[in-house]
């Protein structure tokens, strides 16, 4: 193939789906799947209206309640708004026709957890929705990127968007995980090399053997927080367990139209000709398990590591970032991060609370009881998650070690938008995707890690090394 003809994932994906060329980079997109949640769509709805516009193609659209619900009890709420917010987006659905999966439906859950478990992102498609983490799509071989409420009123009224073109970026990530490492601590070892906005402008493909290994759950985790590196969309190019995963979904195409859409799905990967702007390479067996220390998501250095000098940074701006982490977080440079004691353990969100999530965190739970001074709490992705886990007895190992199981699933404690909200001052262990400040509470400090790591941080009370947890585990076996 000539140089020149060769194209990316990204920019088939793109190509596939341009309506128009528009000249200066920019194309007429076409959108397969619109996404919504009750938080980001209410104005762009206002605006449909105000125009006397219609939702062209009601049945390429789906409604999620997920953000600011109780997942302590159903229909309750923390703020009186919220109640207001589901019941708009609701009305609003059943105006237009659109599908609507609310706080009564069984398949209620958090959008990004929903839409795969249902079957809905499959390869080749171009997904959107108000959210920046819908770069989770990219694990099927799908294009997945977050949208503003403007836009979001432009999808609904011509399920289309002018879509600036991005440049293509390579991640490539070879070798074996060690004990206790998992999808998490890839994508969080990428982000602390590459840094917080290290991708930006970009469509990051993540390649390598390390990355063909991993399960469905893990690609997932890693598409998901590849927008804390700055990117706007996050690929990797199916596989075969991502075919497996599309075939046992309840809205799989039937087999003869799944084996012909298979054919195309085959070619979904960058051709080898292909020059990215940017190449990095990450040696997957030189990871160890992770923990943010900061108030970035790059600001995360090994639990066996020290908080950082800030006297150490490379120019005056970085020190300054490290000092205010540092104030902020209530820590001081040369300190242990293990050892440092926690408030609130908390096992959810969109990037880590599908079934494999729970599972490896039982793993460490089973027989093992919470520290006394920890508040901990896991709330599976979707009702399918939690009654698949119940299925399994996981429940049961939350519940005996100490954790609050909770069977309303939701956004919670990812972010203060609902009744799970951090105290300031308190310290949690978080496998959510986000330490931002006052991101689970106004001046809550959050620690990002693994599911695994947070349930050996409940257990012991304190930040700590699960791969200890884990030899103990095996020895016992």
């Amino acid at each position: 193939m000539d140089m020149a003809d060769a194209r990316s994932l990204y920019r088939k994906l793109v190509k596939s789906n341009s309506v128009k060329d528009l000249g200066d980079g920019e194309v007429l997109l076409y959108i397969d799947l619109h996404v919504m949640n009750e938080y980001t769509s209410p104005q762009a709805f206002s605006g449909l209206s105000a125009a006397k516009r219609k939702v062209w193609r009601p049945e390429a659209h789906l409604a999620i309640v997920d953000h600011v619900n109780s997942t302590r009890r159903r229909g309750t709420f923390a703020d009186p708004q919220a109640a207001l917010l589901i019941d708009t987006l609701e009305d609003n659905c059943r105006q237009h026709g659109i599908h609507f999966i609310g706080l009564d439906d069984e398949r209620q859950g958090i959008e990004h957890i929903v839409v795969p478990e249902q079957g809905l992102a499959r390869p080749g498609m171009v997904i959107a929705c108000g959210d920046s983490h819908t770069t989770t799509y990219g694990a099927f071989g799908a294009l997945g990127f977050g949208i503003g409420t403007s836009e979001v009123e432009h999808i609904l009224a011509t399920q289309t968007l002018v879509y600036r073109i991005l440049d293509d970026m390579r991640i490539t990530i070879d070798g074996t995980l060690g004990l206790g490492v998992s999808a998490k601590d890839v994508i969080m070892a990428a982000i602390a090399q590459i840094g917080a906005g290290g991708a930006n402008g970009c469509a990051v493909e993540f390649a390598g053997s390390a990355i063909d290994a991993l399960s469905m759950a893990g690609r997932m985790t890693i598409c998901n927080m590849a927008v804390e590196l700055g990117a706007r969309a996050a690929l990797m190019a199916p596989s075969e367990r991502v075919y497996a995963h599309v075939a046992q979904t309840s809205n799989a195409p039937d087999g003869p139209v799944l084996a012909e859409a298979r054919m195309g799905w085959d070619g979904l990967r960058s051709d080898a000709e292909v020059k990215f702007s940017r190449d990095v390479s990450l040696d997957a067996s030189a990871i160890a398990p992770l923990v943010s220390w900061g108030t970035s998501p790059d600001q995360t250095i090994p639990i066996s590591a020290a908080i950082p000098d800030p006297g150490a940074g490379p120019d005056s701006a970085s020190r300054r970032a490290v000092e205010r982490a540092l104030a902020y977080m209530g820590l001081t440079a040369g300190q242990p991060l293990s050892g440092i004691p926690i408030d609130k353990a908390f096992i959810g969100s969109c990037t880590n609370s599908r079934l494999e999530d729970l599972r490896e965190a039982a793993s460490i739970l089973r027989g093992r009881q919470v520290a006394p001074n920890v508040e901990a709490i896991v709330v599976p992705g979707s009702r399918s998650v939690a009654r698949a886990a119940e299925a399994e007895g996981l429940d049961n190992i939350f519940r005996a070690a100490g954790f609050q199981w909770r069977q309303e699933s939701g956004c919670s404690m990812c972010l203060a938008m609902n009744d799970d909200v951090a105290k300031p001052g308190e310290r949690v262990a978080s496998s959510t995707n986000r330490n931002f400040e006052g991101r689970q509470g106004a001046g809550a400090r959050t620690h990002l890690m693994s599911p695994a790591m947070v349930a050996a941080a409940a257990v012991a009370g304190h930040l700590t090394d699960v791969r200890s947890f884990k030899v103990s585990s095996d020895a016992a076996l």
